[in-house]
């Protein structure tokens, strides 16, 4: 009789504790696990409070050698690629502007600096709940998302933002037409452009998880690279002067990234497919 209720235990789903995830001492409530989520955002948020704290420690350096770097014809990208920059002559047209894009800039910078711990606080939420080996593949996924991220948002900085800066200051429709920028769209545009890029340098693992899930293939991707050439070159003639050679130096590691993201399909795809034909091949 004992055996037959252990075995009742077991089959309405009372695992043995040995089954218990490590780190969770029994199974979570709904509630509960609200709680830990709600614990885990908040010190996300508090890794981005910290990022905020050292870009206002830092604040002039950032300001001035960072921020205000690609608006000097000195920058050392434009030494190092040999381009005959200008300097931007920045205005200020409104009274408290200079104060809020000062404050919400060096925002944005801490928002920069705090992600990777909302990265890591997401993956550790779900962690728990998945096998060793499904932790091991999540912890590959954050850690390339916060890496690619952080490279994205190097390229948009160190490339694209300085050859866009020179190419959109010095392009005039008239010669009476002068080019006064306004300090605030400057730094809208400096993050809009690195944030947009630590996007966009997502595409490798935006590849990888929908192949996991069986949307993409390689096939697909193959099919309609020639299209992802012709767009790469499309805005890389946008954002660049028009020359050829900034515009390859824009359009290749777009490129780039797209041949990534077919490799990855491929070996997704691939294992993918040997584990559904090993489950099919097992005898029940």
């Amino acid at each position: 009789m004992a055996t037959t209720h252990a075995s009742n235990r077991q089959t309405m789903g009372q695992n043995p504790p040995e089954a218990i995830s490590p780190g969770l001492p029994d199974e979570m409530s709904f509630l509960d696990h609200l709680e830990e989520l709600r614990w885990r955002i908040l010190k996300g948020l508090l890794g981005i409070g910290l990022g905020v704290i050292v870009a206002f420690l830092f604040s002039d350096f950032i300001m001035e050698e960072i921020l205000l770097g690609p608006a000097k014809s000195d920058f050392f990208v434009y030494q190092w690629a040999g381009i005959n920059a200008n300097d931007l002559d920045l205005q200020n047209r409104r009274l408290p502007g200079q104060f809020f894009t000062y404050w919400g800039t060096l925002l944005v910078v801490g928002l920069i600096l705090g992600t990777p711990v909302m990265f890591y606080q997401i993956w550790a939420f779900i962690a728990p709940a998945l096998a060793p080996g499904e932790q091991k593949g999540t912890r590959f996924i954050v850690f390339n998302i916060t890496l690619l991220f952080i490279i994205g948002i190097l390229f948009g900085y160190l490339i694209l933002t300085p050859f866009a800066v020179q190419f959109f200051s010095n392009f005039q429709i008239s010669e009476s037409v002068r080019n006064d920028i306004d300090i605030n769209a400057y730094f809208s545009a400096l993050t809009m452009w690195s944030l947009a890029c630590g996007i966009v340098f997502q595409l490798p693992m935006v590849s990888y998880v929908l192949s996991k899930i069986g949307l993409l293939t390689p096939e697909l991707l193959v099919k309609h690279r020639k299209w992802a050439i012709i767009f790469s070159l499309i805005l890389a003639a946008f954002v660049t002067p028009p020359d050829p050679i900034s515009q390859v130096m824009i359009a290749i590691p777009l490129l780039f990234l797209y041949q990534i993201g077919i490799y990855i399909s491929k070996v997704v795809n691939r294992k993918r497919d040997r584990e559904i034909f090993g489950a099919e091949g097992r005898p029940e």
